[in-house]
C-alpha cells in the first residue's frame, strides 16, 4: 500500500484565524484529510507524528529566540514549506513593534516586564529559513489554500493570481470606491477576498499584503489628492502587512 504524503501544521505567533480557515473548508477538508496523513495539526488534533513531513503548513511570525530556533527544525523536517497568512508572509499586525522601541512598548504593558523574553521585531518565516510559497491573507482564503495543498501533493505549481483586489472589483461590478474620493489600498493589495470592503463602499485596508510589482507611491500620491494626510497614508501601510517590503517603504517615506 502506497503511503500517503505526511502534512503537518505549525503555528507561531499568530491568532490561529489561518488555521481555522482550514478547518472551515468542511467537504473539501475531508477531501484533503483523505488524500494525506495529518502528522501535526493542534487545531484539529492531539495526535503527533514525527517527520520527515512532505508538507508544512507554517501560520506566524518569529517574536522569539526560541521561534527562530523552532522553524529551523521545522524546515529541517519538511520537504515543502508553505507560509500561510499575514503573520508568516509578512510580521502580521505584531510587526508594528518593528517601528517602535520594543523594550518601552514591554514596560508599558507588562507589570513585571523583566520576565518579558522577546526579540526586538516581527520577522516572517522568509527571514529565517526557505519558504517554496507564500499564501497571504489576513485570513488566508479557504478556496486558495486548498488550491494551495493540492498542488504540492500532485508537484505543481500553485494556481494562486497575483492579481489586484481592483480585478476583483471589476468581475463584480463594483464602482471604484476611489472614484467617490474615498481612498482606498485596492491596487497595490493581492486579490484573494472577493473585494469585500469595496463593495460595501469601504476602501480596501490591504489584508492580503502587497500585489506583484505595486506602485505603492503612485497610490499614496492619490490619496494626499483626495485630503489623506502623511500620518493617513502611514497608518494605511502600517497594518497586518506592516513589514511586507513595499508597505514598509511606503510607511516610512511618510514618517516626518
Amino acid at each position: 500500500m502506497q503511503r500517503r504524503p505526511r502534512l503537518a501544521v505549525w503555528k507561531f505567533a499568530s491568532c490561529d484565524g489561518c488555521q481555522l480557515s482550514l478547518l472551515d473548508c468542511e467537504d473539501e477538508l475531508l477531501a484533503v484529510a483523505g488524500a494525506v496523513e495529518i502528522a501535526n495539526f493542534p487545531e484539529a488534533t492531539s495526535a503527533f507524528l514525527p517527520g520527515p513531513y512532505d508538507l508544512s503548513l507554517v501560520e506566524g511570525s518569529i517574536l522569539t529566540a526560541h521561534d527562530a530556533e523552532r522553524i529551523q527544525e521545522v524546515r529541517r523536517q519538511s520537504r515543502h514549506l508553505v507560509t500561510i497568512g499575514a503573520c508568516a508572509t509578512a510580521g502580521g499586525i505584531q510587526a508594528l513593534r518593528n517601528f517602535r522601541d520594543v523594550q518601552e512598548c514591554i514596560a508599558a504593558v507588562y507589570a513585571s516586564p523583566q520576565y518579558i523574553d522577546t526579540l526586538a521585531t516581527s520577522t516572517p518565516i522568509s527571514a529565517h529559513v526557505k519558504v517554496d510559497f507564500e499564501l497571504r491573507g489576513c485570513p488566508i482564503n479557504k478556496a486558495q489554500l486548498v488550491e494551495v495543498i493540492s498542488a504540492f501533493l500532485i508537484g505543481r505549481r500553485p494556481g494562486v493570481a497575483a492579481h489586484s483586489v481592483c480585478v476583483e472589483c471589476k468581475r463584480r461590478g463594483t464602482v471604484c470606491v476611489m472614484v467617490t474620493g474615498t481612498p482606498c489600498l485596492g491596487p497595490v493589495t493581492h486579490a484573494g477576498c472577493g473585494a469585500i470592503c469595496p463593495a460595501y463602499a469601504r476602501g480596501c485596508y490591504g489584508c492580503f499584503g502587497p500585489m506583484e510589482t505595486p506602485n505603492t507611491a503612485a497610490l499614496a500620491k492619490e490619496w494626499s489628492l483626495l485630503g489623506a494626510s502623511e500620518r493617513d497614508i502611514q497608518r494605511a501601510f502600517r497594518s497586518f502587512n506592516a513589514a511586507a517590503t513595499p508597505f514598509q517603504e511606503e510607511s516610512e517615506a511618510h514618517d516626518h
